[in-house]
């Protein structure tokens, strides 16, 4: 099993210059506990996402951090022009010496899109056309593109990644989009769901035609992880306290933007906080809390049915503050990473 770690870097009243520093903090522990890579959001305009800028906070990690894969997930494409995301890219691979993972999206928040101008009904496309061009310009010396939106011609590529042909590709929460294109994705819900989920991705990417799967060629076979939030205290009954009252500032921060637009949680096509029911987010596997012997539990049984040998965690959510958030992962880290799990 591999361990990974996504955050949204969520609002919880502290000064940003505090929530930046203990964020770098709990990162670098992360990196010194042997987790495999960090995973940061992009979201805008909402206390869901205090380091929108993904590509500034991950300059940060790339000198912070010795072994940590990190990345966004995911660049909202629409939001990016790709010639500065080719850019980013590049420089984000080199500072890290090769540790970029690139996730790519369009974002399913109209709110997000229509508060920067962006048409919602365009965003598809429009990430298209941009993942388009910055797969190429990731290939070539000069970059010509005639599309909808970009027009290039003759540009020079002046800049290329670190990791040749790129750094690894992921689209996560959707294995029909992930899988004919060979993109590394990450899935959620109950073992039984992500069992389902990676039997269909293989299943996709085997009838894939090979030309469109080679955009991974040569960075090993697609990984199908799978995400939950967690929270381990000494106690089944201290964390699920604990946590419940995180779940509702979770809860607020996540659905915040679309209640403005006038759009209720029940109406949003993905609401990872259930609704704000905490117990019912514990029975889909959105979240797993409790004491440490409770939560290896969990993962053991994750390592031996869902057919996925990677969990992408997050521990800092909600209003939990940083030491908190840092008991977790180090709970985490001594009591089920490593030797703790039997893996057949």
């Amino acid at each position: 099993m591999r361990f990974g770690i996504f955050d949204h870097l969520e609002h919880r009243g502290s000064p940003l210059h505090q929530l930046y520093a203990e964020r770098l903090d709990y990162i670098e522990r992360a990196d010194k506990a042997e987790f495999w890579c960090y995973f940061k959001s992009e979201h805008h305009l909402t206390p869901l996402d205090m380091a929108p800028c993904a590509s500034v906070l991950l300059a940060a990690v790339a000198q912070r951090t010795t072994k940590l894969h990190f990345g966004p997930l995911v660049y909202l494409l629409p939001f990016h022009h790709p010639l500065r995301l080719l850019e980013e890219i590049a420089m984000l691979d080199h500072l890290s010496g090769g540790r970029l993972e690139v996730g790519v999206g369009r974002g399913i928040a109209p709110p997000e899109h229509q508060m920067w101008g962006l048409d919602p009904d365009l965003a598809r496309e429009r990430s298209e056309e941009t993942l388009a061009i910055v797969l190429k310009g990731m290939a070539v010396d000069r970059l010509d593109f005639e599309g909808r939106f970009f027009s290039y011609c003759d540009v020079p590529m002046q800049m290329h990644p670190f990791q040749k042909p790129h750094p690894p590709l992921w689209y996560p929460g959707n294995v029909a989009v992930a899988a004919p294109r060979g993109f590394n994705t990450i899935v959620g819900g109950p073992i039984p769901v992500v069992a389902a989920q990676v039997a269909k991705y293989h299943e996709l990417y085997e009838a894939a035609d090979a030309a469109t799967t080679g955009v991974n060629v040569g960075l090993g076979k697609p990984i199908i992880g799978s995400a939950l939030r967690t929270y381990i205290a000494p106690t089944t009954e201290e964390a699920e306290d604990r946590a419940r009252k995180a779940w509702a500032a979770y809860t607020h921060n996540i659905t915040l933007l679309w209640k403005r637009a006038g759009i209720q949680p029940s109406d949003m096509p993905l609401d990872p906080s259930a609704g704000g029911d905490f117990d019912l987010a514990m029975a889909k596997g959105s979240a797993v809390v409790g004491s440490p012997e409770r939560v290896r539990e969990y993962v053991q049984q994750f390592a031996e049915e869902s057919g996925s040998d990677h969990l992408v965690v997050s521990f800092a959510w909600g209003d939990l503050d940083h030491v908190e958030s840092v008991r977790s992962l180090e709970l985490f880290r001594e009591h089920v990473m490593g030797d703790h799990l039997t893996i057949a």
